[in-house]
């Protein structure tokens, strides 16, 4: 008789290709889109905003969590969620509690580090094809809110503090981004490792790349004018 198939022995995320991270990509730039819209726009604050967002982001991961089967909708809304609260989270450590930006950076760094290593000793890997578990959901889910969170702090030092401006910002992670598709085509370095890689560099470009498109438009209707 054929075994039953036990409720978390099945992987509730989706297989990684480019429409994997075209919609990854379009996720984040919603997420950001909304978190920037209630703490700023809306002037609720960085930390009250975080709170929302973070009730929000719970809710969404025990639902992914209780799940027993994969759910498009239901994925995609919570790493949204996790967009949300990495932007705001982001921007009140970084501009709230006046650590700057390559503060927060720092910690964040950290952060997400230890995430990886406590969820690698926990579980024995931290690749995707391995979140069978309710465990490795949490620490899965755990993680990318934190890689959300660096990816913003991220986007913000080195279009602010370093200089490079929200332009030169943007090609640099484009750069970085394409430097990560050679490595995957070309040589044989951890495919886990450059996914965790590429997925906190995606959260910057959007930021910096929205925002340098802005620019150069305003720019371009100010020449107009004139």
């Amino acid at each position: 008789m054929t075994p039953l198939v036990r409720k978390h022995d099945v992987s509730k995320v989706p297989e990684v290709t480019l429409v994997f991270w075209m919609i990854k990509i379009a996720a984040t730039t919603l997420g950001e889109t909304g978190g920037d819209a209630v703490s700023m726009s809306m002037n609720l604050g960085y930390l009250l905003s975080t709170a929302i967002f973070g009730a929000i982001f719970v809710v969404a991961v025990i639902a992914q969590i209780r799940a027993t089967r994969f759910n498009p909708f239901l994925y995609w809304t919570t790493i949204i969620a996790t967009t949300t609260v990495g932007t705001t989270l982001a921007d009140f450590a970084d501009r709230s509690l006046g650590i700057g930006y390559a503060g927060g950076t720092s910690v964040l760094i950290v952060l997400l580090a230890g995430s990886l290593l406590v969820w690698h000793l926990t579980l024995g890997s931290i690749s995707i094809e391995t979140i069978t578990s309710p465990k490795a959901e949490l620490f899965y889910w755990v993680t990318i809110m934190f890689s959300q969170t660096l990816g913003t702090a991220l986007g913000d030092w080195t279009a602010d503090s370093a200089g490079l401006g929200y332009v030169g910002s943007a090609i640099v992670f484009i750069s970085l981004l394409a430097a990560i598709c050679a490595f995957y085509s070309w040589t044989s370095i951890s495919r886990t490792l450059l996914f965790w890689v590429a997925l906190i560099l995606t959260r910057p470009l959007v930021s910096t790349l929205v925002v340098a498109i802005i620019v150069v438009q305003y720019k371009n209707g100010l020449n107009r004018v004139a």
